[in-house]
């Protein structure tokens, strides 16, 4: 059901089941995926592809007239946010893999890409090409400054402002934001088996408890047998810590 009082340019592709409210802009470009609610006073514009079953939320706008954007499958997109709305002379694209949710007043630069099941609250701002690697948590007012990575599992608590990259589950949080410890919690959702968990512990004592040591970082990711230790000592060799 499309309201009467939405405006639907011509060339937008949209599928029969999709539920848009009033007073919304759908520009020409735009293709929405089946199971798609987009709620009242919604702004769709330039090239952007909205996959099966998002929802998306009163008063978001989402991209411009040179904008490429795809919005993953499950994910929410809360009310008042702003995903590409601004124009960029680099890098127009942003990507939003599947199962994310993105709340109320959520600001998402150009050339941001996030990967599957990551939460941004309330007022999260990442600026331009920041990459979020999956399952990362970012509290309520933080800010991501661009061109920085933030690696799997990670935490960022409220109000926090990031200026670096940020490892494979590690907690940080605070204005200038530091690295505090890893996420255990996280881990212990995630991981199974505790030897990966104490693996991951040794490795950030190694790597990280007495300065980061990129040389060091790459000695463990080449030796160490385990998978996620691997990923957290290439995260570091390879990060602007």
């Amino acid at each position: 059901m499309i309201d009467k009082t939405t405006i639907i340019e011509d060339g937008a592709s949209i599928a029969d089941d999709v539920n848009i409210g009033p007073f919304c802009f759908i520009g020409k470009d735009a293709v929405i995926a089946s199971g798609v609610t987009i709620a009242s006073n919604v702004i769709i514009k330039g090239k952007t592809t909205v996959e099966e079953n998002v929802k998306i939320f009163s008063f978001a706008t989402i991209g411009h007239k040179e904008s490429t954007i795809r919005i993953g499958k499950n994910t929410h997109v809360r009310e008042f946010a702003q995903i590409g709305a601004q124009e960029s002379e680099e890098n127009n694209s942003i990507d939003i893999s599947n199962d994310n949710f993105i709340m109320a007043y959520v600001q998402i630069m150009s050339g941001v890409k996030i990967a599957n099941n990551c939460v941004l609250t309330n007022a999260v701002r990442l600026y331009e090409n920041v990459t979020c690697q999956e399952r990362v948590i970012i509290g309520g007012l933080s800010t991501v400054e661009a061109n920085n990575h933030i690696g799997t599992g990670v935490m960022i608590g409220g109000a926090s402002f990031v200026n670096h990259d940020v490892p494979p589950f590690c907690l940080v949080e605070g204005n200038r934001s530091s690295i505090k410890g890893l996420n255990i919690i996280g881990l212990r959702r995630r991981l199974n088996n505790s030897d990966d968990i104490e693996d991951i512990k040794a490795a950030y004592k190694k790597l990280i408890n007495h300065g980061i040591d990129k040389k060091l970082a790459e000695t463990v990711e080449q030796e160490s047998a385990n998978n996620y230790v691997k990923l957290f000592a290439g995260f570091i060799k390879e990060s602007n810590l």
